[in-house]
């Protein structure tokens, strides 16, 4: 006679791995869109099939700011990869300013039956265009989270683009500052009062 527990038991973990295998995959949504304007190095302006328009956010990295140093350079970047292309954008979040902050892939270049399978964010980092967003890495899966880490390693040993400087500021840094309150004076007539 066969023990009913016993085999129980043993099939459990196999039962339990099978169910998991089969739980559904949270995906992310993805869409195409064409780029319609370059903001920022690290933000875009597309516009999807509808003709509807959307701001995204690269997931992953932070580019400086237009008065930062290198923020004209990285926008170029990031214009010269992107603007007027086709890009497939996979929806990670929406941010406090309402953007949508994913993952852009695009064609590689010269490719125009290509699908969009090369990163955007991960090629601003190689080009030293970019920081690494170190505040969003659980957001992101482990292979990306070590591709993003190098690709800013490598860049910053080779000295390329804001990696040239001598002390480069990271833009999250930089607005900290620039968005401190001014500390006014009382005119020595007052502080006496």
């Amino acid at each position: 006679m066969i023990d009913v527990r016993s085999v129980f038991r043993r099939c459990l973990p196999w039962l339990v791995l099978a169910g998991l295998l089969a739980a559904p995959v949270a995906r992310c949504e993805t869409f195409q869109a064409t780029v319609v304007e370059v903001a920022r190095g690290d933000i875009v302006v597309v516009e999807d099939a509808l003709k509807t328009r959307h701001t995204v956010r690269l997931a992953g990295i932070d580019a400086p700011d237009l008065k930062q140093a290198f923020g004209k350079e990285s926008r170029q970047g990031l214009s010269d990869l992107l603007l007027g292309r086709r890009i497939a954008v996979e929806r990670r979040k929406q941010d406090t300013y309402g953007r949508t902050v994913g993952r852009v892939t695009v064609a590689p270049a010269g490719c125009a039956t290509c699908p969009p399978t090369r990163d955007a964010a991960l090629l601003q980092l190689e080009a030293g265009l970019a920081w690494w967003f170190r505040d969003e890495r659980r957001e992101q899966p482990l292979a990306e989270q070590g591709y993003y880490e190098y690709a800013e390693f490598d860049a910053r040993n080779r000295r390329l683009g804001l990696w040239r400087d001598a002390a480069p500021v990271p833009p999250w840094q930089w607005r900290k500052r620039e968005n401190k309150p001014y500390i006014t004076r009382l005119p020595p007539h007052c502080a006496q009062g």
